[in-house]
């Protein structure tokens, strides 16, 4: 305890480090401010009683992703959504347009033009997805029926959307962390606590507290092992040719290093991109005003159908993200430039196979891992837990949660150790190595 609380006066005596948590927080604030401040027109009183009425289903779960800004008529209610929907269509655009692809390796340069791309496309997302949700969220009886109200609505929750865009672009920026998962966590950890305690009043209610412990105890166990996935890595030993010293009379034996392939190298982005595609059955749904049939079936959080194609999405995400972070070849030739080779395997393209081999082993089961955790939520209703509380037994939420405050923490960590501060942990290291399996957890 002591260590940590010198820890804590530690990151509080770093002025850049204390000017960039106290930006993060102060934009956090603002937008949980803003996910309470109602869309000029709208009756909440009258808005609360029909959200009530027919709450439920993902819809709950989107409203969890936009902090409660959905299911209050918010003017964040389209939350950072369609922002992520413009980042995945841009990234999938790259496989296929040679232009984007001439962009994605242009560098700093290429990367802003991406980035503009991506925000004119966000604000084509919105104009259209604001109609929808308008007419299919707000019940008529808590809004005004004019053209002119319903132009503005639409603008306004177009800002909205843009303004969030922003406020994550400046967390990453001059804050600590990446703004855009930040907006997300802190939008799902809000509805945490209440949550939390409907659970353990129904529990109590039923004289079940045990079960409500062993609730508990699984949910820790889960963080544990979502840890252990996001932080896991294999090292993959790389021996370095000796060097001559002292004006080239002395050699001087190379040094032995590791490359440290991570179980998850994508992160918690194959999460974020494959849950934002699963809210498109629920827009369709309801711009249609479909009742039954494959929309429904997609739109339903604890059915069969939506977690299997879910699921589906995030292993092909976490293969896609990690191709695109993680580049093999690139790898292979600048150890070989450095005089560099991994034990046993030949310089340059047989290195290069090895890596993507080995890339491929450690992916495969850390993305059936990472589709088994986004599930869980539905199997825990199985069982019993309310669907409150079940989003956070595993699930999206979970993944994000965790994912997101390690990075953070990572950070943070970054800039004690590079001035020379002792980290957050004893060792002044998030990740430990397990000597017994060769991974971090």
């Amino acid at each position: 305890m002591k260590n940590f609380i010198e820890t804590i006066k530690n990151i509080w005596s770093i002025e850049e480090l204390r000017n960039r948590i106290l930006t993060t927080l102060g934009l956090l604030l603002i937008f949980r401010i803003g996910s309470y401040v109602v869309i000029p027109g709208v009756n909440s009183d009258v808005l609360a009683s029909t959200s009530s009425a027919s709450g439920g289903g993902i819809a709950d779960l989107l409203s969890m992703f936009t902090g409660g800004a959905f299911s209050r008529a918010s003017i964040f209610a389209l939350g950072i959504m369609p922002y992520i929907s413009a980042s995945i269509i841009m990234q999938l655009a790259g496989i296929a347009i040679p232009p984007i692809q001439k962009m994605q390796k242009e560098g700093e340069s290429g990367r802003k033009k991406l980035n503009q791309y991506t925000r004119f496309l966000t604000i084509i997302i919105c104009v259209l997805q604001a109609p929808s949700y308008i007419f299919t969220t707000i019940d008529p009886a808590a809004r005004p029926q004019s053209a002119f109200w319903l132009t503005t609505a639409v603008i306004l929750l177009t800002t909205g959307c843009l303004f969030v865009m922003w406020l994550g672009e400046r967390i990453t920026d001059k804050g600590i962390g990446n703004g855009i998962s930040l907006l997300i966590m802190i939008g799902i950890i809000s509805s945490l606590p209440f949550a939390f305690f409907q659970e353990l009043v129904a529990r109590v209610d039923n004289g079940g507290l045990v079960i409500f412990i062993v609730e508990i105890v699984a949910l820790l166990l889960v963080i544990a092992m979502t840890i252990m996935i996001i932080q896991g890595t294999r090292k993959i030993p790389v021996q370095y040719a000796r060097k001559m010293a002292g004006g080239g009379t002395r050699a001087v034996s190379g040094a032995r290093q590791y490359i440290p392939l991570k179980v998850n190298s994508s992160g918690v982005m194959p999460i974020i991109f494959a849950q934002a595609i699963m809210f498109v059955p629920l827009y369709i749904a309801q711009a249609t005003g479909t009742q039954s049939g494959i929309l429904v079936e997609l739109a339903n959080f604890g059915g069969f159908w939506y977690n299997l194609l879910f699921a589906t999405m995030i292993i092909l995400f976490t293969y896609f993200y990690t191709a695109i972070m993680v580049n093999p070849t690139q790898m292979a030739d600048d150890m070989k430039r450095n005089g560099g080779f991994i034990p046993g395997v030949k310089p340059g393209k047989s290195t290069a196979d090895y890596l993507d081999n080995m890339l491929s082993k450690l992916t495969l089961p850390g993305s059936i891992f990472l589709a088994f955790i986004a599930i869980l939520p539905a199997i825990a209703m199985l069982f019993g837990v309310k669907q409150q509380f079940s989003i956070f037994f595993g699930g999206t939420s979970l993944l994000i949660m965790v994912g997101v405050v390690l990075d953070t923490l990572q950070q943070i960590e970054s800039h004690l150790l590079s001035r020379h501060y002792d980290g957050l942990m004893k060792t002044g290291k998030i990740a430990g190595k397990n000597p017994a399996f060769g991974m971090a957890s």
